[in-house]
């Protein structure tokens, strides 16, 4: 039977685009379908001004050094990076609602509190040395690190509340889970795939070094447009049946189908026949961090003029991480924090009158009352969003990688698998995102060959 097309790509997101570009150069005629009215995935551009170049992102925004695939990509589209503004002090509020300014990677802390501290820091950064990012379940004492949570190895590893406090707080911001959510095998398999876990957590030189002019989204934006009418917005699958001889997804038939969609997604899909129960297993045990990215609008960046950076940790929180956000042109002055982990499931689904209150108190005792009164205020819960489930990546938990890690990017027939998730460079970033779209294309070309005929329009 004549199919539509060479490959359907699921999800127009950076690792279904990525996927999808890399298809159409190696000369196969592809289709992609996304369920939203847009591209971009958990990219999301919003306006907090009257100027075009008033953007704001309410989803992943960052690019740093190390992550070539997704900095190659964006010099390609011929877009601009500016650094995230760090001149100045930083703020630190400690468990007792103490604020201290410091400079440079780490506070002023007790001495007792800042040893105990740099004693579990450097004892998980040597231990994420030995975990091959593209295979943990290898790793000699996998089992035991998969089936430890990082909760109880915090609790082990520092003796100081302030230092365990700190170490969770650092768990929060990358994961957006709580430690108990999650295993010390993927927590080391996360700083590996990084090169180290200061380049997970730092600005500059790290993951949070630079933005994109325009707004991160902006990426998908210029991939979509290169693919023209090979994208499908507003076109959800249901269901993928497999067939001798190709796939059926709704009305439309292909060779191969790349299903660029979270593990949490990606197991909601009807396949027909079933999959095999090691990659339907996996689905039900990688879910979604939980996340609230809120930002307050103000005329200027106030704290600017009192010498501070914006970046500011609260222990106390509910808003733990915060970060200038400021558009490129130095207006409207944007402060943007997180509430993650257990603080974005107790706000989630409070009023949000009582979510905005709670972030604009906590902008308040660190910056001061002007931070009181924002012109605006924008939040993005993503766990609400029906076509992502959560932000900032999928947490597969304790016990999944060793018992079913390799059924992660393993195709099933004529099924591949894309995702951040399934990326073994910068997991759950833009560039593991990317490299896991082109590393699905690349099966998929290798898997029809040179006999590949072509596709009947």
């Amino acid at each position: 039977m004549a199919h539509d097309c060479d490959v359907i790509v699921i999800g127009a997101g950076l690792s279904g685009l990525a996927a999808a570009r890399a298809l159409e150069a190696g000369g196969a005629d592809v289709r992609v379908l996304e369920a939203r009215d847009r591209v971009g995935g958990r990219t999301l551009n919003r306006s907090v001004g009257e100027r075009p170049e008033d953007l704001v992102e309410v989803g992943g925004q960052w690019v740093g050094p190390g992550q070539n695939e997704v900095l190659g990509l964006v010099a390609e589209l011929g877009i601009v990076t500016y650094p995230t503004h760090t001149d100045g002090e930083n703020l630190f509020e400690d468990p007792g609602g103490r604020l201290k300014r410091y400079s440079g990677t780490i506070p002023r802390l007790n001495p007792v509190v800042l040893a105990d501290y740099g004693r579990a820091d450097a004892r998980f950064k040597r231990m994420s040395k030995k975990v091959d990012p593209d295979a943990p379940w290898e790793h000699p004492d996998a089992e035991e690190l998969d089936g430890l949570t990082v909760d109880a190895w915090i609790r082990k590893a520092a003796r100081t509340k302030t230092a365990r406090e700190a170490l969770a707080l650092g768990i929060r911001a990358v994961f957006s889970v709580e430690p108990a959510d999650l295993s010390m095998l993927h927590a080391l398999f996360y700083a590996a795939a990084a090169d180290g876990w200061d380049f997970l957590v730092d600005t500059e030189g790290g993951g949070q070094q630079d933005r994109i002019v325009g707004g991160s989204q902006l990426i998908s934006l210029r991939m979509a447009e290169g693919l023209g009418e090979r994208v499908s917005l507003s076109s959800p699958v249901r269901s993928i049946r497999v067939e001798e001889d190709g796939v059926i997804i709704g009305d439309m038939r292909a060779r191969r189908v790349i299903v660029a969609l979270p593990p949490a997604l990606a197991g909601t899909l009807l396949y027909e026949p079933a999959l095999p129960s090691q990659r339907a297993q996996l689905t039900q045990r990688v879910p979604m961090g939980s996340v609230i990215k809120c930002m307050a609008v103000y005329d200027q960046p106030f704290w600017r003029a009192d010498g501070l950076s914006g970046i500011a940790t609260s222990l106390p929180g509910p808003v733990q991480v915060i970060f200038d956000n400021t558009p490129a042109n130095g207006s409207p002055g944007v402060l943007m924090g997180f509430l993650e982990g257990r603080d974005a499931r107790i706000l989630g689904p409070a009023p949000e009158a009582e979510r905005r209150r709670a972030v604009i108190d906590t902008f308040t005792r660190l910056f001061g009352e002007r931070a009181a009164s924002p012109s605006g205020y924008i939040e993005k819960d993503w766990s609400s969003e029906p076509f992502s489930r959560g932000c900032y990546a999928g947490v597969p938990t304790p016990g999944t990688w060793t018992a079913y890690g390799s059924a992660l990017r393993e195709p099933v027939g004529r099924i591949h698998w894309a995702g951040t998730e399934t990326g073994t460079r910068w997991m759950g970033y833009f560039d593991g995102a990317i490299q896991a779209g082109r590393r699905a294309a690349a099966e998929v070309m290798a898997a029809e060959g040179a006999k590949r005929p072509a596709a009947v329009a």
